[in-house]
């Protein structure tokens, strides 16, 4: 229910590309997002999701977020982690769109999971260097196999919590964080504060499910808030967050 209500919150306050009047957002939009071609990429996507769909083996999970919404155990079927669980196929595809369009070659990932979105990032730009990091050692081992099977050799797999890792990132940067791992508000905000020291100017931190819950909402609007923070976009399910320094501080709502 929060979520729907929020859904109409957002749809409300939302625009497309025309209600924009920031050059570079409004490229993004119109280059990024509402590109509508059928890129050479994305059969290989579709190849990896349907690899994992046929995967009927049980693993045991060790969750360190919030939880799941719809497992009550910790033994899941790996098809059906990526059917329910999984990056849905229009926001990997928008992912893989992202990395080309934005030439990120320094990736960091927070919650590999079974690699669908790490894949779209992977895809996206094979010069890239892809950091993912996961505490599950199962889900990990998963996505290991399915990297290997499918030739996606620019991925460094770390299994560990978070917070340990991102601590061992020293002079590190980034030109994309992909944080997905861990829904809670007081975790995200510890590990979007722990991540500043590694963005640059044109870094872009995509928060994943900012409306999952009431926390996340509130967590999202602290870092909107926060004084390093330039411009962020809305798209309901991702927030888009960006430290150009060129650029006065804007909040865009974004349907895609």
């Amino acid at each position: 229910m929060y979520q729907l209500l929020q859904y109409f919150k957002f749809l409300w306050r939302s625009t497309n590309q025309h209600g924009v009047h920031s050059p570079f957002v409004y490229q993004l939009i119109t280059l990024c997002f509402y590109d509508r071609k059928k890129h050479e990429n994305y059969p290989l996507l579709k190849q990896y999701r349907k690899a994992l769909y046929r995967n009927h083996s049980h693993i045991s999970i060790t969750d360190l977020g919030a939880g799941s919404r719809i497992f009550k155990g910790n033994t899941r079927k790996v098809s059906k982690i990526a059917t329910t669980s999984g990056i849905p196929s229009k926001r990997a595809k928008l992912l893989n769109l992202l990395v080309t369009y934005l030439e990120a070659k320094h990736i960091l990932e927070l919650g590999t999971s079974l690699g669908m979105g790490t894949s779209a990032l992977s895809i996206g730009h094979q010069e890239a260097q892809i950091t993912t990091i996961e505490g599950c050692p199962n889900t990990a081992a998963v996505a290991q196999k399915q990297f290997q099977q499918f030739q996606l050799n620019n991925i460094n797999s770390i299994i560990a919590d978070f917070t340990p890792a991102i601590q061992q990132l020293d002079n590190q940067t980034y030109d994309l964080i992909y944080m997905d791992g861990n829904h809670q508000k007081t975790a995200t905000l510890y590990y979007f504060s722990e991540l500043l020291d590694t963005v640059h100017n044109d870094t872009v931190i995509i928060l994943d499910d900012i409306h999952w819950s009431k926390d996340m909402t509130e967590a999202w609007e602290e870092i909107k808030a926060h004084p390093k923070v330039t411009v962020t976009i809305d798209t309901f399910y991702w927030g888009l967050v960006f430290f150009r320094t060129e650029q006065r501080k804007e909040h865009f709502s974004i349907r895609v």
